[in-house]
């Protein structure tokens, strides 16, 4: 298990849209908005339209976020273990972050992050925190 060190933590609530890979059957790429730091080192992101996302977590669990700022060039992917929650509290803190677009959460994935890697341009690029 791996924790965000502050610049990491403060990235990523700084920049709301996050990508995520999954792969089971097939690679699956989905940019999600609705996202959130819940500690030190667990991310969740909230599941509106993640129909082959989820299949895929299911079949791996392995999954990467990568966080990208393109004015600041600055980013990072987090590689972990996701789950799929679709009751309790998180659910209900899902959908009230998708009501915001008058949408609805179908579940939540959290992401246990075991790795941190640079994807900023410059002399620290591929390494892992």
């Amino acid at each position: 298990m791996k924790t965000f060190n502050a610049e990491v933590k403060t990235f990523l609530d700084a920049n709301k849209m996050w990508v995520l890979a999954t792969a089971g059957d097939t690679p699956n790429v989905v940019p999600v908005y609705f996202t959130k730091v819940l500690n030190d080192n667990r991310l969740m992101l909230v599941d509106v339209f993640m129909k082959k996302t989820i299949e895929n977590i299911k079949k791996n669990p392995k999954v990467a976020v990568t966080v990208y700022n393109a004015e600041k060039l600055q980013g990072y992917q987090l590689k972990g273990i996701a789950s799929y929650i679709n009751e309790g509290f998180l659910m209900n803190e899902g959908n009230a972050m998708a009501a915001a677009l008058n949408l609805s959460a179908k579940g939540v994935v959290t992401v246990e992050v075991e790795e941190i890697i640079v994807t900023s341009p410059g002399p620290e690029i591929g390494k892992s925190l």
